[in-house]
Order: C-alpha cells, then sequence, then structure tokens
C-alpha cells in the first residue's frame, strides 16, 4: 500500500484500536497510556503513514505556509536573504512558497493576490514598489506582512518594514575614501532599486559636501539621468565606467557590488589598474566581491540577518506578539579595490 493512502483507520484497523484512539496517540494525548502511545506511533512509521496537512490546516486555520516576494533570483543578494528566511521558517516548521515580481508593481500585486487566495498565513516582500492602491488591497486582504529594504516611499503604521541604513552605509565608504587622500569621488548610480539609489546617492552628495567638497555633476551618473537604458548592473557598470573616468575621479562609490563588478571588467579590459589608477567601492558584500581581481572593498549588508529577522517578525505577528520596525546598520569589508590616492592621472580608455 503507498504511504500516501495510508490512513487513520487503516492504523486502526491493523492496531485493532478506534479512529479516536489513534488519533490521541498521534497527537501525543496524555488521554491514553505511553505504551499505547508508542505501539500506535512505531506502527504508523511501519506502514508509512503521513499526517494530511490539508486536514490540519483546515482544523487550526492555518496552512502553516508563508510567501515570499523577490525581484530576482539572479541577483546574489536576494539569494542569502531568502537563505535568512528559510532558516527560521524551517525551524519553525513553516513552508516557504517563493515567486518573483521582475521588480515590477503589477506584477508584485498579482503575486500577493494569489497567495491570498492560496491561504497563505504570512507574507515577506523584499524590494517592495507597491503603490498606494496596492498598499490599500494589502490592508484590506488583512494578510500579515513584512517589507524588507522596501522600494517604495509609501508607509504606514500597520506594515512592519526591515532595511539596513543605505545613508550610513555610504557615508562609511565616503569617510573610508577621504582618510585615503582621495577628493574627487564619484558615484555610479543604478535604478535597480530606486529608494535605495536615492538614499545612497543623497548620503554621497552630503558627505562630499561636509567634507568641504563641492561634488560635481558629472561625478554622479546613472540611469535615468543621464539617458543610459535600464539593464544588467554588470553590464551597466562596463557601459557607464568609460563616462566616470572621462572627469579624472580618483575613486568610485558604486551602487551596488554588480555595478562594482562591471566597472572592474571595464578597467581590466582597458589595461586600468586597480587600485593603483583608481579605487572602487560596493555596496551589498555579495560572495563574489571577496573573489573578484583585486577583491571587492565593499558595504557589508547582513543579507542573511535580514531575512532571518524579517521571517521572526512575520513570526510575531502571525502570534498577536508586538513588532517594531528594525532599521540595521551596515558595515565597512576593506579589500583590495582601494588604495591611498597617488597622483598619477587614471589614464584615458583606449
Amino acid at each position: 500500500m503507498r504511504s500516501q493512502h495510508i490512513s487513520i483507520q487503516d492504523i486502526a484497523l491493523r492496531a485493532g484500536v478506534s479512529h479516536s484512539t489513534v488519533s490521541r496517540a498521534l497527537h501525543n494525548s496524555p488521554l491514553i497510556s505511553a505504551e499505547v502511545r508508542e505501539r500506535i506511533q512505531t506502527l504508523a512509521r511501519e506502514m508509512g503513514y503521513v499526517p494530511n496537512a490539508i486536514a490540519r490546516s483546515l482544523q487550526n486555520q492555518r496552512t502553516n505556509t508563508i510567501g515570499l516576494v523577490t525581484t530576482s533570483i539572479s541577483d546574489p543578494f536576494f539569494g542569502d536573504v531568502v537563505k535568512g528566511v528559510e532558516e527560521i521558517a524551517g525551524a519553525a516548521n513553516l513552508s516557504v512558497v517563493l515567486s518573483i515580481s521582475h521588480n515590477d508593481p503589477t506584477q508584485e500585486m498579482g503575486i500577493i493576490e494569489t497567495f491570498h487566495q492560496r491561504r497563505v498565513d504570512g507574507i515577506i516582500i523584499a524590494s517592495s514598489r507597491m503603490t498606494t492602491g496596492d498598499m490599500k488591497r494589502l490592508k484590506d486582504i488583512r494578510i500579515p506582512t513584512v517589507l524588507i529594504n522596501s522600494q517604495s516611499d509609501i508607509f504606514h503604521d500597520w506594515l512592519r518594514r526591515i532595511e539596513v541604513d543605505d545613508q550610513r552605509g555610504v557615508q562609511l565608504a565616503v569617510e573610508h575614501l577621504l582618510a585615503l587622500g582621495h577628493r574627487a569621488i564619484g558615484y555610479l548610480g543604478s535604478e535597480g532599486r530606486p529608494r535605495s539609489n536615492r538614499l545612497r546617492l543623497r548620503a554621497y552628495k552630503e558627505s562630499i559636501t561636509q567634507a568641504g567638497i563641492l561634488p560635481r555633476d558629472d561625478w554622479m551618473i546613472g540611469p535615468p539621468d543621464h539617458e543610459v537604458a535600464q539593464e544588467d548592473d554588470v553590464v551597466l557598470g562596463k557601459t557607464l565606467l568609460p563616462r566616470m573616468l572621462a572627469t579624472e575621479v580618483t575613486a568610485i562609490i558604486c551602487y551596488n557590488d554588480m555595478v562594482a563588478v562591471g566597472a572592474l571588467l571595464a578597467c581590466r579590459e582597458h589595461g586600468i589598474h586597480i587600485p593603483e589608477a583608481l579605487s572602487i567601492i560596493g555596496f551589498d558584500d555579495i560572495a563574489m566581491a571577496d573573489y573578484m581581481m583585486p577583491p571587492l572593498t565593499t558595504v557589508h549588508q547582513p543579507k542573511v540577518e535580514l531575512g532571518r529577522i524579517a521571517t521572526q517578525m512575520l513570526l510575531d505577528l502571525l502570534h498577536s506578539r508586538p513588532v517594531e520596525n528594525q532599521l540595521l546598520s551596515p558595515t565597512l569589508k576593506v579589500r583590495a579595490s582601494t588604495a591611498a590616492y597617488s597622483l598619477d592621472r587614471v589614464p584615458d580608455l583606449d
């Protein structure tokens, strides 16, 4: 007999007891003796009994499932976040259903509606781009929800979120380059996560200005202001680097590590030595950063921790425990892509 066909009634017939006795034994009820519980549980294992999760969910009004929405599966950043989510969810015996929104707010809301139809217990959304109307709909369907690094500027008291301090991360990067003697520092942006990009760009301008340096407009390059089509961030870094070098900056802060990887590849193609001729800093600290040539100095985001804490926040919501929004602090991971300022001019590209 196949395991999925084994029922409580089958076990009861084999054991010669009632249906209710088997049910109590499988639920470790104290209403029956330890000897009977052990005998029935052993028999259930031998027969290949598998509990009916659907029936259980109907009883307790829970599916023991949470929905997770991310914008991409190709970005290493989200892979670490998912790892953190699954660690905590697994420990709580929750299944995780993953779906991809591709940076499309309409698709994101469609996924949330699907999760609602599937009766997930709660939802975690990474880099959400929900509109005002989407937020209203989310409130109406009343699914406990936690946002990770939301890219929407719309916030409500009833919605819980966790994020990394983007502005502090860029401040650390600027302080590091200033300490190395750099004064002509560029910012290479991306619209992949628009709110994060705005916060990081603002922090760049403020940090440079506070150091007594007036940032030039051509030191800040990135779509859409410079009419560069939205592309993969690695391609973006390779495409935009020549225009950045034309400004004669001696150091560059990149929006994220993938943009920085593109910049490093462009430098290698054109014979520009890093960090002797140019210092480059990324943001995220993805695993690839440590294996680049040279290894990439970057702002470390606690990505796995983001996933872990977001999931714990969701668990607390599900159990009606108080939950506060959280802002995590980034750190700077110094590697070999940054060095002290050199009087030698950054070479022109071929």
